[in-house]
């Protein structure tokens, strides 16, 4: 992976880097990437998503806690990225979240733009501080802890 601004991760690649697949990948596309610093991208969210039909019917807002699953998913898009592991014998898994505010609701047709940045990193160890933006209007927020891990 570069340290470069303007790296761009496509589906396959981030399909590689996650364990997750439909209809849990929260990440469609990663625009940025500082190595061991920060990670910018963004989950284009739809109107046949699952969770549609039930959260909430006749005006559907992207649940909360997908919110946070798209930042810890970025997130581990970004540990990989600086310190690549083999995924088919370890995987990132998320320890806790803190101090998490959600401030704006996101709806299908929304683009959904993922910030996070590198709180703190000790061995296996990832803090992680995350914003997620609608047309520069926050969202949500909150810092990530997660470990690398073997499966």
């Amino acid at each position: 992976m570069s340290a470069r601004r303007g790296v761009r991760l496509h589906i396959p690649k981030i399909l590689d880097i996650l364990p997750q697949r439909y209809p849990c990948v929260m990440v469609d596309r990663v625009t940025e990437l500082l190595v061991g610093q920060s990670v910018r991208g963004h989950k284009m969210v739809s109107a046949n998503e699952p969770w549609c039909q039930g959260h909430f019917p006749g005006q559907p807002i992207l649940p909360g806690v997908l919110i946070i699953e798209a930042l810890a998913q970025i997130g581990a898009i970004l540990a990989y990225a600086s310190e690549p592991f083999d995924v088919s014998r370890s995987g990132m898994y998320f320890l806790g979240i803190d101090k998490v505010k959600f401030r704006n609701t996101v709806e299908p047709g929304d683009r959904l733009d993922l910030f996070v940045e590198v709180i703190q990193h000790r061995t296996n160890v990832w803090k992680l501080r995350g914003e997620a933006t609608v047309d520069s209007v926050l969202a949500a927020q909150g810092e990530l802890l997660a470990s690398i891990v073997d499966r």
